[in-house]
């Protein structure tokens, strides 16, 4: 019984509008425009910081809502209205931190980046030592190592290169690191034992 009043009444509440009822959609976002356009605005200000930010955001969803391809399938536009604007801010505070992130990083001091000649010269000699733990490689591995860790390659398009199963190069890759490793054991060159 109880169950059957709450269904009566949201069901009630909640008017259906049939689809050849409902108004045209640019007319619609005029409607969102005139009732709600105010309140969008304090919202997306409150998100962003700044007005004149808010605005162009807010302009943005509308642009978004009237290039719908179907606007009758959403059901509540003011919601989609708020969500889109909401998300677009969420974007714009994104690329925000990421332009403040680059201009804080060339603020750096680049000095900390500059090689010493002790470290040039190590440097040079674990390159030295690495090409000659990959010359000892048979040649399919080396060149599945070189084309994945060098040149930055997907796994997948080695194998059609190589004419393989992507397993196969993965057990190449595997082997030439766990050979490299062992190698930089040797000489007492090991990332590990540098490291403690």
């Amino acid at each position: 019984m109880i169950t059957d009043e709450r269904q009566s009444l949201n069901t009630k509440s909640i008017p259906a509008v049939p689809l050849t009822e409902r108004r045209n959609p640019p007319e619609e976002v005029e409607r969102l425009f005139r009732e709600h356009n105010a309140s969008l605005l304090r919202f997306i200000c409150a998100k962003v910081g700044s007005e004149h930010e808010a605005r162009e955001i807010v302009q943005e969803a509308y642009v978004h809502l009237l290039q719908l391809d179907h606007p009758e399938a959403v059901g509540f536009l003011r919601a989609f209205l708020f969500k889109t604007a909401a998300n677009l801010a969420i974007d714009r505070l994104r690329q925000r931190r990421r332009r403040n992130h680059v201009t804080t990083m060339g603020d750096v001091d680049s000095a900390a980046f500059e090689l010493s000649p002790e470290r040039q010269v190590a440097g040079e000699q674990h390159v030295a030592l690495l090409e000659v733990a990959l010359r000892e490689l048979p040649p399919k591995c080396q060149m599945a190592f070189v084309l994945h860790n060098v040149h930055g390659v997907a796994v997948g398009d080695i194998a059609q290169h190589m004419s393989m199963g992507k397993c196969m190069v993965r057990r190449y890759i595997a082997r030439a690191l766990e050979h490299i490793r062992y190698r930089l054991d040797m000489t007492g060159e090991s990332p590990r034992e540098s490291s403690s």
